[in-house]
């Protein structure tokens, strides 16, 4: 009797020009100037190193309209490397506490002439950094919306999994 062997794998075909491309997306830096700016002097960078921009449009009746954008992702377009990413993401949340900082020292210092100022620079970075979590939440109406959201699909995942393990078995997480 002759066996026939069966091959149960299927064809993959390959690409490794991706993996080279991930590989220069992650390691270079293709913005240094909007990177020196963005930490430094706080100019429009989103849409070059992250792909995100919001921006505040009034129409003709002299309603204000709040426009929040995120670009798709692809291995071709203009944004930045992973690594200007976490520049831009660690400048937008390193900046809040360091004014937060500045505000305990100038009110336990008691210099409350400073302390407008360094009110102003808390709003507007944290109001910079709402922002740009909005666009990368996808203009979502409000944050407390996404977190409500992930909370409930939390809960409800561990309700299902308790109500359906039977006594005697394990379920184990990977």
């Amino acid at each position: 009797m002759k066996q026939s062997l069966v091959d149960d794998t299927e064809d993959v075909s390959l690409d490794f020009g991706n993996e080279e491309e991930l590989a220069l997306r992650k390691a270079k830096i293709r913005h240094p100037l909007a990177t020196f700016f963005h930490l430094f002097f706080r100019n429009v960078t989103g849409r070059l190193m992250v792909g995100l921009r919001w921006w505040n449009q009034i129409d003709e009746d002299g309603k204000s309209h709040w426009i929040f954008e995120a670009k798709k992702v692809s291995l071709n377009n203009s944004t930045g490397t992973e690594a200007e990413a976490r520049i831009f993401w660690l400048g937008l949340i390193i900046c809040p506490l360091i004014w937060t900082v500045f505000f305990f020292s100038t009110l336990f210092s008691l210099k409350l002439k400073w302390l407008a100022l360094v009110i102003a620079g808390i709003s507007l970075q944290t109001a910079n950094l709402y922002g740009y979590i909005h666009c990368k939440l996808g203009g979502q109406k409000s944050i407390t919306k996404v977190t409500s959201r992930f909370l409930s699909q939390t809960v409800f995942q561990r309700e299902c999994q308790d109500e359906f393990q039977k006594p005697g078995m394990e379920i184990h997480k990977h």
